[in-house]
């Protein structure tokens, strides 16, 4: 694919009135408008520099093109052979650079998410590996700088969590997470196996975009809550006050519980935002599953119940079978680096579009 240059129509009057605005009192007074003038402006300044940086390479080789035709020199022509090779290359460079600033943007791209891990089939030892996966994301969070509040959790008590609900906040989380949803497998010898067999266990993540006021209104009518007192891992007393907290979406049936905090107002708090979010994923879901095009750009089918991602602890292996890449560096991922991971889903993902719109 090549670029079309009534793409970039007007790219310079554009820049100016977004510059324009950005002095505006009006929109200085308000913070959210500042916001998001600010952001399309730095996406179309990097977009206008890329193409002025491309106008050139390609007016570069052009010269040396006519340069070839009036020159006789062997020793000069041969040179502008390989200066016109290598600005080729620099033009397709750019060229892919400005492809992908033009794919459509995913509006969910720059939310916070809610990580939701929760134990699936292989009992105690399902539920250590989902706190090894929360510790995984939490230090891969830690890496960007990124902020991670637990929300709610049910441990077991032997250092598992039956499941596990943070709130993880920064900058692009949902961009860099979006394709962590799914079925995770793992492989290995739990602690009390005394004949050394290999066993299989499976863990449950969603990454769900947090819910803006902007995006749901949810009638007060729709919400039933109930109190109750929290406990701990086999029913020990966490404290003596009705604080947990448990509310019900009752056109959707969606249940949400929260009993981390001692106060029920925090744990009401935490249960509603929650709430929220699942209710905005669960829209968009519906949604991306009436239109079936869009499967062609997901990484997988998008489906939560998908397997994902196999970690093979005896073999140091991980392997993520809808790109078909496996690394051999699983402690190194199971501390957090898991950029080796990430990045290849969102360069197929990205390849994906670009062959849509071609």
């Amino acid at each position: 694919m090549t670029i079309s240059l009534s793409q970039f129509d007007n790219i310079t009057e554009k820049l100016a009135f977004l510059e324009a605005r950005l002095s505006d009192p009006a929109v200085l007074g308000n913070q959210t408008e500042y916001r998001q003038v600010a952001k399309e402006h730095s996406h179309l300044k990097r977009l206008h520099d890329g193409y002025q940086r491309f106008r050139k390479i390609l007016s570069d080789i052009e010269e040396n093109k006519d340069f070839l035709k009036g020159e006789d020199d062997e020793e000069f022509k041969e040179l502008a052979r390989l200066e016109i090779a290598e600005l080729t290359e620099q033009a397709a460079r750019v060229e892919q650079e400005l492809l992908l600033m033009l794919l459509p943007k995913d509006p969910k791209d720059d939310k916070n998410i809610f990580l939701e891990i929760r134990a699936g089939t292989g009992g105690d030892e399902a539920a250590l590996f989902v706190s090894d996966l929360f510790r995984m994301y939490s230090r891969y969070a830690e890496m960007q700088g990124w902020k991670v509040e637990v929300m709610g959790s049910n441990p077991t008590g032997i250092g598992g969590f039956k499941e596990i609900i943070a709130l993880i906040s920064g900058e692009k989380v949902y961009s860099k997470l979006k394709f962590e949803s799914g079925v995770h497998r793992v492989q290995r010898v739990p602690n009390t196996e005394t004949q050394g067999r290999i066993h299989t266990s499976a863990v449950t993540v969603a990454v769900i975009p947090e819910a803006e006021e902007v995006d749901l209104v949810v009638e007060p009518g729709d919400l039933k809550f109930d109190v109750f007192r929290s406990s701990g891992p086999g029913g020990q007393s966490v404290n003596t006050t009705d604080s947990a907290v448990r509310v019900t979406h009752l056109p959707t049936g969606l249940v949400v519980t929260c009993q981390d905090e001692k106060s029920q107002h925090k744990n009401k708090a935490k249960a509603l935002k929650v709430l929220m979010a699942r209710l905005l994923d669960k829209m968009q879901q519906d949604r991306h599953d009436k239109i079936s095009e869009d499967r062609k750009t997901q990484v997988g089918s998008g489906d939560r119940s998908e397997r994902i991602r196999t970690y093979n602890f005896p073999q140091g292996r991980v392997t993520d079978h809808r790109i078909g890449l496996t690394l051999y560096k699983l402690d190194q991922v199971m501390l957090g680096n898991v950029e080796d991971l990430i990045i290849p889903l969102l360069t197929h993902h990205q390849t994906e579009m670009l062959r849509q719109v071609q």
